[in-house]
């Protein structure tokens, strides 16, 4: 596959709250600290919150990941809860012996998959605010895989 350009890649997949450049480290020095210096601490840390919220996750992008996210979650999540319950009515009601260890296996994975559930609900989220994407968000969740392959390997790369 030929290489492009770091330009034409990043406006291809560049999501929409994504920065538009790539942040440099910065090398760290050593400075005394005057009344000058302090107040340009004070307007480079104003202009970098202001940056961080106008790059920030969109709100319509952020409720859809919660909703997602509650749901994917929420539903096991409860059933490992109510594991507790069904478990505890039928050793109370004597309808047949439980075994705790099952009880405990059971829940324990409602409970993963709960964990499950809100990794898929968040990558599985249109992350483009004007796109809300599919009921269940397979093709969305593939794309965001993907995305996070491409940055796992461009940041492996520069390092």
């Amino acid at each position: 596959m030929p290489q492009q350009s770091q330009d034409q890649t990043s406006e291809r997949n560049r999501l929409p709250f994504e920065p538009s450049q790539t942040k440099k480290k910065a090398e760290k020095k050593a400075t005394v600290s005057t009344p000058s210096s302090t107040t340009a601490k004070r307007e480079a840390s104003s202009t970098r919150s202001q940056s961080r919220d106008s790059n920030g996750i969109p709100e319509a992008v952020s409720n859809r990941m919660v909703k997602r996210m509650g749901f994917f979650c929420g539903i096991p999540t409860l059933l490992g809860i109510m594991t507790f319950f069904v478990s505890y009515m039928i050793v109370v009601s004597e309808l047949f012996e439980v075994p705790p260890t099952a009880v405990l296996f059971v829940s324990l994975g409602f409970f993963g998959l709960g964990v499950v559930g809100l990794s898929y609900g968040a990558l599985s989220t249109s992350w483009d605010e004007s796109t809300p994407g599919s009921l269940v968000g397979f093709d969305e969740f593939k794309l965001n895989i993907g995305r996070m392959q491409q940055a796992w390997r461009e940041a492996r790369n520069r390092s």
